[in-house]
This record gives C-alpha cells, structure tokens and sequence, in this order.
C-alpha cells in the first residue's frame, strides 16, 4: 500500500492520525524537521512531518529541505501534500480562500536545492511541477467541502523571514502571481528529483502590503484566520482517502529516467550509496 505524504506548515503541527507512531530518520542530509508521524486515516497510510518542527521552531530559510524530502522517500511516500500559508497577490484570492497552485517562480537565494552534486550531475524537468493527477483527487476533496477555492495560479517563493517591503510586492503584482510564501521552494524541485508527485494546498490569510485597502500584514490578523485555515486543512485530510484510489496514472515517478547526465562509471560509490533510494533504479 503507498503511503501519502504530507507536510504541515505554519499552524499545522498534527493531523488527527490514528494508530500513530512517531519515527525518526537519518539522511546522508542531515535530519528532517521533526520525527515523522506515521498513522491512517480511514485504511490510507500517511507519513506528516510539520516542516517547522512541533512547536514552529524552524525559519524557511532553516529548514532541512533535502532531509524531509529524503526521509519521506526512505519511508514509502509516493505522494506529497504540501500545506502552506501564504499571501494573496490578488484581489479574487481574500484572506481564506484556499489555493491550488500549479506553477512556482523561485526567489529563494540561500537554499541547497538540489540532492546532486559532488560527482552526479542531473537536470530534471520543472515545466509541470504539480502533479494533474494528484492535484485532481485533492481538487475533488476540497469541493466536496465547500470551502472557497481557486484552483491553478502562481506561487512566488521568496526567501524571508521578513515579509515584503511595498515595493517587492508591487514587484510581485507586476508578474502576475498569484500567492506568496516562503517554503515551497526548493522543496517541489527536490520532490521532483525524487520522483514524488507534488501538490501545495496554499491556504492565503492576507493580502500581502500590496492592497490599498486592507491594512498591511498584521500579525494578529494572520494567526486568527491561519488557525481557521488549519482547522479546513484538517477537514480535507480526513476526506482525502474518500478519493486517493481516483489518482490516474502520471510520470512523476520516472521524472529521473533521462536526467541523469553523468556516466554511471564516473559516479563515486559513496555517492551511489547516499542516493540509492533515489537513483538505485537507474544506477546500479
């Protein structure tokens, strides 16, 4: 049975699993944010990982990307449900309303990004980076509920942990984009590099310092509607395996069959070893 993946961001430390075990992970990259939960939820297994630790202890830019990604692949997960909150861009996505991206544009500067290196070159497709498939079931769900949604759209990805200046924003608004936020890149790149379908659900709770109305980022204001975005985030998890079996079939999971540039010959074993759960198909 594959497991689905899903990281919690701001607010969303537990999902309510049920027969829970908490494990930890080692990774050639360190550890992960937090011990991953294992559990289910109506017979669908789940792994969740709070990306800012238990407790929000972890800035973006802090964040063990690479481990995360890479432990949840140690443990089975096929599928990640990426859960973050982010600002609006526009004016048809209020403080609230639920988003499904489905393209990134990355302004993170100090990240590691990538699981290659060090003697194994690899260029992976980031045309599509949600994957269809995956983000259909998830669409399907967060119908059901009712709750206002918007489904596609562009998620910039800035560095933080400062929110924008007016002018950053109004440099955003100029590119069309849709939402803000800090955490899903590089974490969609890496997700793609380990052949793991991708989806965010960005759940928006201002409107950024762009609009000429509201006030500016207010805190206050922030942590009482991303409370109430977490308690919808939660209604969707529990009906997510209502669906799960309705995922049609994509490429995630051969998105490394032709990115692998280096002569397997030339590749150091250790390297070999790290990144076998990730490249142990292709490279023996």
């Amino acid at each position: 049975m594959e497991v689905i993946g899903i990281i919690g961001g701001s607010g969303l430390y537990n999902i309510g699993l049920e027969n829970s075990q908490e494990v930890e992970i080692e990774t050639p990259f360190g550890k992960p944010s937090d011990k991953i939960i294992l559990g289910e939820l109506k017979g669908i297994k789940f792994a969740f990982l709070p990306r800012h630790g238990k407790g929000h202890r972890i800035m973006p830019s802090e964040i063990n990307y690479r481990a995360n990604i890479f432990a949840l692949k140690k443990l089975g997960v096929k599928r990640i449900l990426s859960i973050s909150a982010v600002g609006s861009m526009k004016e048809d996505i209020p403080p609230g309303c639920l988003v499904l991206p489905d393209q990134f544009i990355d302004f993170t500067k100090s990240r590691k990004n990538t699981f290659f290196g060090e003697g194994i070159v690899a260029h992976v497709s980031m045309a599509e980076p949600v994957c269809k498939g995956f983000q259909e079931v998830v669409f399907k769900t967060i119908t059901s509920k009712g709750y206002n949604l918007k489904r596609g759209g562009t998620y910039i990805c800035i560095e933080g942990p400062q929110f924008s200046t007016k002018a950053e924003s109004y440099l955003w608004r100029s590119m069309n984009v849709d939402v803000i936020g800090m955490t899903n890149m590089p974490e969609a790149k890496l997700a793609r590099e380990a052949e793991m379908c991708y989806v965010t659900l960005a759940l928006a709770t201002d409107y950024d310092c762009w609009h000429e109305v509201e006030e500016a980022v207010n805190v206050e204001n922030i942590i009482r509607i991303l409370n109430e975005n977490v308690e919808k985030s939660k209604e969707i998890l529990k009906s997510l395996p209502d669906y799960i079996k309705e995922i049609a079939p994509c490429e995630c999971s051969s998105a490394l069959k032709y990115s692998i540039i280096t002569s397997p010959d030339a590749i150091p074993e250790d390297k070999k070893k790290a990144l076998e759960p990730i490249i142990g198909k292709y490279i023996a």
